[in-house]
């Protein structure tokens, strides 16, 4: 075996799609750490220069000199240290996923990326080319190979490392989360290792972008496939990695959280970046005294502070006092901003606008989604008013099957617990519950209910959340027909109401606000429905 060792930094950096000066100043600073550490290579995340993923930017050539531009100035800058770095490259006509070896002041080497995933929330085939060559570079005599991302998710590309004569691999990865997403990128890489021989280390990038979030979670395994450096999730950070003859050494090794902490830590993420890059001062939210609007105002405050989180109560005649003590008393254990604004007066004006045109009809449904509308319209006027975004507050459940008002509780600019199944919800309540008591239990033991009518229940116009959630999560998650489900025990009655109320609620969620991603399909970029379908499921 070589005997040479290599002093590896790990930059799990937080990069800002566009903001091409921010992100090159994040790695100057890491590498100035990483060389002061002692490091002789830094590796950073994929496209980690631009952001990931940087979407129809990469359309515009302008995008690309800035970016090359940008390249050549940060080469220049990092000196004493061999740094990769993930970055877009145009050669010719041709667009390429690239990472570059920046040495002595300039481009060394560059990888392009064979492997183009275009699936999920993955669209590289509309941009990028495939590259054709292993890249191998020595660096202190240790042959390093370079691979990024989906690369490794199949064989033939570590390979191809390897026969060029790579020793060890080094991956850069933007790799968004979900649920058990560590676990599987555990199997695929021992799966590689096995495959090759070698070592592998995996740098992945961490923060939210719109509705995906990257949880980090760089690792490293030995060419025994033996996990050897585990770094935190959720944060940004640089860790010194050692590698000699197919091992790796660390002093970070941390051991993973449970899948509610994982969820909870990437909701927070996501809710601070999308409001701190976007630059929005504040957020709003309507509090109802149920179990949604109380786990996004948790979710807000931990993510933003108590004093950027302002929460608004808006009671109808049918508000139970219950829920107007529960969110008091919620408030008062957040320290957040507080108001209630009854909406009495205003349901009364449009009752006395609409009667003359509505004559002969009975009341139903069209005045209970006036009361999320004015509600929604009231958050939307305070929006304007004061700057802040409002966050809604609406589930996963929800949204498959349409129990939701458009311009009434859906009216916002992010929605936070969009992909959270309605039994998920109350698992990361109690979750929260556990670190330090928010949550008032009656929130989390009544029934749930809109209250817009007299003693109204979620379960009077849908089944159980257990079935319900469970057909959602078959049909729209794992692609199962209704005949599947209802051979899973599910009651046919109970499947053809809830894949219908699926179907036709499509139109509302295209027009509902972006929301993080959690799980491994939910209703934003890897949701690609018709509207007008007339399909008929297999049953």
């Amino acid at each position: 075996m070589n005997s040479a060792s290599l002093k590896i930094a790990v930059a799990q950096l937080n990069s800002s799609v566009g903001d091409l000066a921010g992100n090159a100043g994040k790695i100057r600073l890491a590498a100035a750490d990483a060389r002061s550490a002692g490091a002789h290579l830094m590796i950073t995340p994929e496209l980690a220069l631009c952001g990931y993923p940087p979407e129809d930017l990469l359309l515009r050539a302008d995008f690309f000199r800035a970016c090359e531009n940008e390249l050549q100035a940060l080469a220049e800058s990092c000196l004493g240290i061999d740094v990769l770095v993930g970055h877009p490259l145009a050669e010719a006509d041709l667009r390429y996923n690239a990472a570059s070896l920046l040495r002595d002041g300039k481009v060394f080497a560059t990888y392009r990326k064979l492997r183009l995933p275009n699936y999920e929330v993955f669209d590289e085939v509309r941009y990028f080319a495939s590259g054709e060559e292993a890249c191998v570079v020595d660096v202190q005599g240790v042959a390093v190979g370079i691979n990024i991302c989906a690369d490794v998710w199949e064989s033939g590309t570590a390979e191809g490392a390897r026969a060029a004569g790579a020793e060890v691999l080094l991956v850069l990865n933007a790799s968004p989360f979900h649920m058990d997403k560590h676990d599987l990128r555990l199997d695929v890489l021992r799966e590689r290792v096995r495959d090759t021989g070698m070592g592998m280390l995996y740098c992945n990038l961490v923060g939210g972008q719109d509705e995906l979030v990257f949880d980090g979670g760089s690792f490293a395994l030995d060419a025994d496939g033996v996990l050897s450096y585990q770094a935190p999730a959720f944060e940004e950070r640089v860790d010194i990695v050692e590698y000699a003859d197919g091992h790796f050494q660390s002093a970070v090794k941390v051991a993973r959280g449970s899948v509610e902490a994982e969820v909870y830590a990437a909701l927070t993420l996501g809710v601070r970046d999308y409001i701190g890059k976007n630059g929005f001062p504040a957020a709003l939210l309507g509090l109802s005294g149920g179990v949604d609007s109380a786990l996004t105002l948790a979710i807000a405050v931990d993510a933003l502070g108590a004093d950027k989180v302002r929460a608004v109560m808006m009671p109808s005649p049918y508000t139970a006092q219950m829920s107007l003590d529960d969110s008091r008393e919620m408030v008062r254990l957040l320290g957040v901003r507080y108001d209630e604004l009854a909406i009495q007066p205003a349901m009364q004006i449009f009752e006395a606008m609409l009667t003359p045109l509505f004559e002969g009809r009975a009341a139903d449904t069209t005045e209970e989604n006036l009361q999320a509308r004015i509600r929604g319209m009231s958050l939307m006027a305070l929006s304007n008013k004061f700057g802040s975004i409002v966050l809604t507050t609406g589930n996963k459940s929800e949204m498959a099957v349409g129990y939701a008002t458009l311009y009434g509780d859906m009216a916002g600019g992010f929605a936070v617990i969009k992909d959270i199944l309605k039994t998920f919800v109350y698992r990361l309540c109690v979750y929260r519950n556990g670190i330090s008591y928010i949550i008032p239990e009656n929130i989390l033991t009544r029934a749930p209910s809109a209250e817009l009518k007299p003693d109204q229940k979620d379960q009077d116009s849908l089944p159980p959340y257990e079935v319900l959630d469970a057909i959602i999560e078959a049909y729209m998650e794992r692609n199962e027909s209704p005949r599947e489900i209802i051979a899973r025990g599910y009651t046919e009655y109970d499947v053809r109401r809830v894949v219908g109320m699926i179907k036709r609620n499509e139109y509302k969620r295209r027009q509902s606000p972006i929301g993080i991603r959690v799980t491994q399909r939910g209703f934003g970029k890897d949701w690609r429905q018709p509207i007008t379908n007339r399909y008929a499921d297999e049953y």
